[in-house]
């Protein structure tokens, strides 16, 4: 309903207000700048004429000027060094074997990378005789509490698989047998 009474308003009277609006006398433009009317100059030959002519005056003042300069003496700003780093990391290659296109190449000292630690993580726990922190800290060049602080409280996943012919839950280690 609301788009028919629009329509009705804005259809009435249409020619007669087209007609009144071209009959109206065109406004008179702004005036141009003056930098607008050199342009049109431009093509005249006199303003050609008079950009290409040597004068042999200002040539011969102008070969007689000579210009010496000499830049100021560069001063350093000592900053003490604050954007300098204070302590130089030493950084040491990745042990990673078949997974080092994984991983970042370099690691600085004291730090390990992600894939390092789920490495030296699931070695402690398949072989944990030979996988000691005293091992891994030396191989990682890591703090023996970092390690066994990494060690205790971070355990790698565990993958079990449900047997296929039974549907049941797992059952804990101490099953109780029924009677």
């Amino acid at each position: 309903m609301g788009g028919r009474v629009t329509r009705v308003f804005r259809n009435f009277n249409v020619e007669n207000r087209a007609r009144r609006e071209i009959s109206k006398e065109k406004p008179t433009p702004a005036p141009r700048h003056r930098t607008a009317r050199m342009d049109a100059m431009a093509d005249s030959p006199e303003i050609k004429e008079e950009v290409f002519r040597k004068d042999d005056q200002f040539l011969n003042l102008l070969k007689d000027v000579y210009v010496e300069s000499r830049d100021p003496p560069v001063r350093v700003k000592d900053g003490g060094g604050e954007h300098l780093p204070s302590k130089h990391e030493e950084k040491r290659l990745t042990k990673l074997g078949h997974l080092e296109a994984l991983d970042v190449k370099k690691v600085p000292k004291g730090k390990i990378s992600l894939v390092e630690a789920l490495t030296l993580l699931n070695n402690h726990k398949l072989q944990p005789q030979i996988w000691t922190a005293e091992k891994i800290a030396a191989e990682y060049s890591l703090e023996l509490k970092e390690v066994n602080s990494l060690l205790e409280f971070f355990i790698p996943f565990n993958v079990l698989e449900f047997p296929k012919d039974t549907k049941k839950a797992i059952t804990s280690q101490n099953q109780k047998k029924l009677t």
